[in-house]
């Protein structure tokens, strides 16, 4: 007889794994194909969100620099927008929550440039307002998301949308793109 304990594990993994099967395979190629042309053209990739996504962010931009190396491609410049806390709580306490990605894109940003926002419930403002500044600047955007997508799937260029209603299991996944989407840009090679 299960544990509940192994009972709840089983159920985790069990939707974890029907939620992969239901994800956007198009729109993730899409952005695979916008970061190859980013990374041609020696623009820059801004990538950012709160919380868990926030580590998220981090650790895409990290992989996304370093992961996605190969020999025969320009390295990706990519800056995750939650990594400089000075400039992010300056902002923060001089102007508003809201405003910490916004103004920092405002000083970084350029045309041609790609802005990724991630955020579980596509509602975050200041997500959001990132997102706005980015497309306002002539910035290409994408955004992760969970649930139905929120206010960000529209207003991105290309919304991620993970099919589900668990926060965890979203940035779960979330993750899981960002090292498949590494994985692709280096060329398939499995091992770094």
């Amino acid at each position: 007889m299960k544990s509940e304990t192994q009972r709840l594990i089983g159920q985790y993994l069990s939707e974890v794994a029907d939620t992969l099967t239901r994800l956007p395979v198009e729109n993730i190629a899409r952005v695979i194909e916008v970061l190859r042309e980013v990374r041609a053209r020696r623009k820059r990739v801004f990538v950012f969100g709160n919380g868990g996504s926030a580590a998220t962010s981090s650790h895409f931009a990290c992989d996304l620099s370093k992961g996605a190396t190969n020999r025969e491609q320009p390295r990706i410049r990519a800056v995750a927008l939650v990594d400089n806390m000075p400039v992010f709580s300056a902002w923060a306490n001089d102007s508003s929550y809201e405003n910490v990605f916004a103004e920092q894109l405002e000083n970084l940003l350029e045309p041609g440039d790609v802005a990724i926002g991630i955020s579980g419930s596509g509602n975050s403002p200041n997500i959001l307002k990132g997102v706005e500044k980015a497309r306002e600047m002539g910035a290409f955007t994408i955004g992760f998301i969970g649930f139905e997508g929120g206010k960000l799937k529209e207003l991105v260029d290309l919304p991620v949308i993970v099919p589900s209603n668990c926060m965890e299991q979203i940035e779960d996944i979330h993750l899981l793109l960002c090292h498949l989407i590494t994985v692709c840009l280096r060329g398939g090679d499995w091992e770094t």
